[in-house]
């Protein structure tokens, strides 16, 4: 976590490829591999499972790269220590990121993992709560994000429902056991590809609310996130690590049961048949809905769609925050002209 990153420049070496798309070769020479530590969000999980094949499947040192994957603390800290310079890179959310620019922060997306928002309304069937109008008189869990207070204050008020009539608890990462206890009727803050399969499979048959669906902006759910100085100084790098993160996902798609062995034989303490679900579930929102675009694609109308929501609720105070808070240019075929 505390290395810092060496880097020499190295020169990338470009072949035509077919339907006049641009092909490159990332690999590093082997006498200079480059140490690199990358810090996820949270714990281990399905949405990792790219990272981990491309370490399993040597994508990374192929690439001429020696990835350390850290787990953090807790969610808040890869972007604090990334800002540090405590690591290279950092996997985090498109809201955290313009929260963390907003303080100034000169950080970048380079590539987009989790191409939709995961985050939902999310409740057990028995409470039968299928539309924003029915959270009327409820009670809603959340982890106590304010972006996630301001998700669900803007759905109440495309539903017509008034917020006075809702009442949200903070329940920290308990959502699930405060949806079990009944301490809560749904939570805001739970993902439709993890929290819901997991109440899925204890047949408690949930119902899922989409926040894209219901009035919030489409994000990138989750982002790799560098410094903007490591985008200035070693382009090259960055390239050549979201490049071998794009190899990972692609071997996911094409074998997710693989991709999971790989995953849980990494963090032994994951459920397989949890994660498996997670990551087929996940399949179609790992990559671009335009099959043209290149793994790792980042919409800029939809960043500056939602960073404009973002000064509208006061999460963010300075547009510059928004702005080229996302870049293509590191993807494949991109920033070759």
């Amino acid at each position: 976590m505390k290395r810092v990153l060496l880097i020499t420049a190295l020169g990338l070496a470009l072949l035509a490829g077919g339907c006049g798309e641009k092909q490159e070769s990332v690999s590093g020479a082997a006498s200079s591999v480059q140490q690199l530590t990358l810090m996820l969000d949270w714990f281990p999980n399905a949405d990792h499972a790219g990272i981990y094949q491309s370490l399993a499947q040597g994508d990374f040192a192929k690439a001429g790269l020696k990835v350390h994957v850290q787990v953090p603390s807790d969610p808040a800290a890869p972007l604090r220590l990334l800002a540090a310079g405590k690591v290279d890179a950092a996997i985090s959310y498109e809201p955290e990121l313009l929260l963390a620019r907003n303080q100034g922060q000169a950080l970048v997306s380079v590539a987009a993992i989790v191409q939709k928002p995961l985050t939902s309304i999310v409740s057990v069937g028995s409470k039968h709560i299928t539309t924003p109008a029915q959270l009327r008189g409820k009670r809603v869990g959340n982890a106590g994000i304010s972006y996630q207070h301001a998700y669900l204050t803007t759905i109440l008020a495309r539903a017509g429902v008034p917020a006075s009539s809702v009442k949200e608890i903070n329940v920290g990462a308990d959502l699930v056991p405060a949806m079990l206890s009944g301490r809560v009727d749904a939570t805001l803050g739970a993902f439709w590809n993890y929290e819901a399969i997991q109440l899925a499979m204890l047949k408690k048959h949930p119902n899922v609310i989409h926040m894209e669906q219901v009035g919030v902006p489409a994000y990138d759910e989750l982002i790799v996130v560098v410094r903007k100085n490591t985008i200035v100084n070693h382009p090259d790098v960055v390239r050549r690590l979201v490049q071998a993160l794009a190899r990972g996902y692609e071997a996911v798609r094409n074998n997710p049961p693989a991709a999971v062995a790989n995953l849980v034989h990494a963090s032994p303490g994951l459920d397989p048949k949890l994660q498996l679900a997670s990551v087929r579930a996940t399949l179609p929102v790992f990559f671009p809905s335009d099959a043209a675009n290149p793994w790792g694609w980042q919409d800029p109308k939809q960043w500056a769609a939602y960073g404009q929501w973002m000064l509208k609720e006061h999460l963010i105070s300075s547009p510059n925050a928004v702005l080229d808070a996302s870049t293509n240019e590191l993807l494949a075929g991109q920033g070759l002209r």
